[in-house]
């Protein structure tokens, strides 16, 4: 199983999101993780330039948003209404997800491990928390992207993500609510 880590970092686009969901337009976990590692970016340049407040390397984070989603190359997307459905399960699937990320770094070369380790598994804890934010706001502009294309399938969990970004309490992401989100309500001409 040595070296097969980039191939199975290349089948990230076969991993479709929102599988118990009627999407208007599909959407894999490779184009998510661009989309987070975008947002986490963002949201870190942020806090440190726009708010003043110390916090992680912006690239640092855009890097560990790439990797955030890797395990699911081997387990899938698990929806999240079963995901999160009671915490023994949402206990058991984190060691399932740690579990594959473990197998995912053993096929790496050795010297390349310890460099990886911390992306796939999610252990950077100053980073951890931009990565998780901008993971909701991706799913919340996905929840918009098919609400405008007339699609109310996305309504409820919509109104649920709102509510878990405003829980995290994170300055930089009320900031890019405010200040940028109202954009991704535009169509293009508006954008222009």
């Amino acid at each position: 199983m040595a070296n097969e880590f980039f191939a199975l970092m290349g089948r990230m686009r076969y991993i479709t999101r929102w599988g118990l969901m009627r999407n208007t337009f599909s959407e894999n976990i490779q184009e998510h993780s661009h989309q987070v590692a975008v947002l986490a970016h963002a949201l870190a340049l942020i806090r440190r330039e726009v708010l003043g407040l110390p916090g992680p390397d912006p690239d640092r984070c855009a890097v560990a948003a790439l990797y955030h989603d890797a395990s699911e190359i081997l387990t899938g997307d698990l929806p999240t209404p079963i995901k999160y459905y009671d915490p023994d399960i949402k206990a058991a699937y984190k060691r399932v997800e740690y579990v594959a990320g473990e197998r995912l770094l053993a096929m790496l070369p050795p010297a390349l491990q310890r460099h990886y380790a911390p992306l796939v598994l999610e252990e950077d804890e100053e980073v951890r928390p931009i990565v998780k934010a901008a993971d909701k706001l991706s799913a919340y502009i996905k929840c918009i992207e098919e609400q405008k294309a007339g699609n109310r399938e996305f309504d409820s969990a919509e109104q649920q993500t709102m509510t878990a970004m405003r829980a995290m309490a994170l300055p930089e992401l009320d900031w890019f609510l405010t200040e940028c989100l109202p954009a991704y309500e535009k169509d293009l001409d508006q954008l222009r």
